[in-house]
């Protein structure tokens, strides 16, 4: 990775607050719906390269 420059005509600001815990309960829903979509879909992906090396291994 290499440096972000800040634009010239732009000021990032990190606010520090802390988080509320509705804020906290979104980000925590969005985490775990995120890991099971992301998990469903490395599923079906592996699903299909079983598949495939089962076809071709059966036709040899």
């Amino acid at each position: 990775m290499g440096i972000i420059r800040e634009p010239l005509d732009v000021d990032f600001v990190v606010d520090p607050r802390p988080l509320t815990d509705k804020e906290r309960k979104m980000i925590s829903d969005f985490i775990k719906a995120d890991k099971l979509k992301r998990a469903k879909t490395s599923d079906r992906l592996k699903n299909k390269r079983t598949q495939k090396r089962r076809q071709t291994t059966k036709v040899s």
